[in-house]
């Protein structure tokens, strides 16, 4: 019997010991990273919008290709994804990154700044990585090739997923990561655990941050049309007014917020971002449209928020002896992070960054498509640090801005912390 102990106590410290990082990993990290700087400012000054990212993902397929990953491209119309077959047994496990950049003219002042111009939804724009897609890009590449290095130790398959559209595909057109799902991107291999990382400008440069359980809203884009009657402006009681009776829903939507909603439980946000109605001023329009969002961090209170805005819209029009209706669409869903692999996963980030530079932080009522994968297998979303030392998060540009800006000395710790997560999770 004590034979039969030391043998299986011996073989249980060997799988151990194969499933550490290799002891040359800090020399790799240093020599990819010169390399990551370099793929970072590249996608930066040629960026490409969503659905649109054809040179792109291309330049990421021909690099994965060019170290011998398995690769499929284009899917989900311009995404990438590529398998890395480990040495070791292990879960697979899979690495995803947003390749996408936003209809924004950039401002900052760096070498490499965008000048590109594009069309988008029929309007001319700029075109900037206003949100880190470019640094997410780089890292997951340079991931892959320091995966790729250490292939003999790697603990299971790694699937990466370079993903287009996370901002929301042009309209009428399928994109993002509902697209990448369907088109098999999970199933092939079937993964086990996905993870994602962000960049987070406000925060400081070497910093991961991470929230368990629910920690970034869903996004519910909606659409009301009121539909009234029409006069001339100098005799409004001919009229049935719909800028009127938008006024109305608009602030009844606001009293679904802070009168009807237990905000102790989650926080919700419902915000109309887009009112258009009439073409003079001395005209009373038949109709108006209003355009808004909605974010929640609770399902139940998403639900229940659907059905009062429904009713909302409804009795208010009535009431005015309009009509209205609403159509609601799900653009994300809860980023939630699955809490037992969140308290694995943050071992290995405390291994990456060391136990001072992780913290776990507050929801956000931001949304991302990553969500739509956690529903798929459990997922952890965190966040990577890129504001410049000194700085206060007051000071400096944020996400969708034209000042958006990042400091790349902490991009590497991004490939560390990815590495060891895929290495820490093959763990029993």
């Amino acid at each position: 019997m004590r034979t039969i102990i030391l043998g299986l106590a011996l073989l249980l410290s060997t799988q151990m010991k194969a499933q550490e990082l290799p002891k040359n990993f800090t020399t790799l990290l240093n020599e990819v990273e010169p390399q990551l700087i370099t793929w970072r400012q590249h996608f930066h000054e040629f960026p490409e919008l969503s659905n649109r990212e054809f040179k792109t993902g291309s330049y990421i397929a021909d690099y994965l290709k060019s170290i011998g990953l398995e690769v499929n491209y284009p899917i989900a119309k311009t995404g990438v994804v590529a398998v890395l077959k480990g040495g070791k047994p292990g879960p697979v496990v899979g690495l995803r990154a947003d390749i996408d950049a936003l209809p924004i003219v950039e401002r900052t002042p760096i070498a490499f700044a965008s000048k590109v111009k594009s069309e988008y939804n029929g309007q001319s724009v700029g075109v900037m990585h206003a949100c880190g897609h470019d640094a997410h890009t780089a890292i997951l590449m340079a991931t892959a090739k320091m995966l790729k290095q250490m292939q003999k130790e790697v603990p299971g398959t790694v699937v990466f997923l370079f993903q287009p559209a996370e901002e929301g595909a042009p309209n009428g057109e399928e994109g993002g990561a509902p697209l990448m799902i369907k088109e098999g991107a999970m199933d092939k291999p079937k993964m086990d655990l996905i993870f994602g990382l962000h960049m987070a400008a406000q925060t400081p440069a070497g910093t991961l941050t991470y929230k368990s359980g629910a920690a970034q809203a869903s996004s519910d884009l909606f659409k009301i049309v009121v539909n009234g009657k029409g006069s001339h402006g100098a005799m409004p009681w001919a009229s049935i007014d719909p800028i009127v009776v938008s006024a109305e829903i608009i602030e009844a939507l606001q009293h679904i917020v802070s009168r009807e909603s237990d905000l102790t439980k989650a926080p919700l946000v419902i915000s109309v971002g887009s009112l258009h109605s009439g073409v003079r001023a001395n005209i009373i329009p038949e109709s108006a449209e209003m355009l808004g969002t909605i974010r929640s961090l609770d399902a139940t209170m998403r639900k229940e928020t659907h059905e009062k805005m429904r009713r909302v819209v409804q009795r208010i029009a009535e009431s005015a002896g309009a009509t209205a209706t609403i159509d609601i669409h799900t653009q994300t869903m809860i980023n939630y992070n699955d809490p037992a692999l969140a308290k694995k996963s943050v071992n290995a980030l405390n291994k990456a960054a060391g136990v001072d530079h992780v913290m776990e932080s507050r929801w956000t009522t931001a949304a991302e498509d990553f969500s739509f994968y956690g529903d798929k297998a459990p997922s952890f979303f965190f966040s990577l640090g890129g504001m410049q030392k000194g700085k206060n998060a007051n000071e400096v540009g944020g996400h969708h801005t034209p000042d958006f800006y990042l400091d790349e000395s902490g991009f590497i710790l991004g490939v560390k912390a990815f590495c060891n997560l895929v290495f820490d999770n093959a763990k029993p």
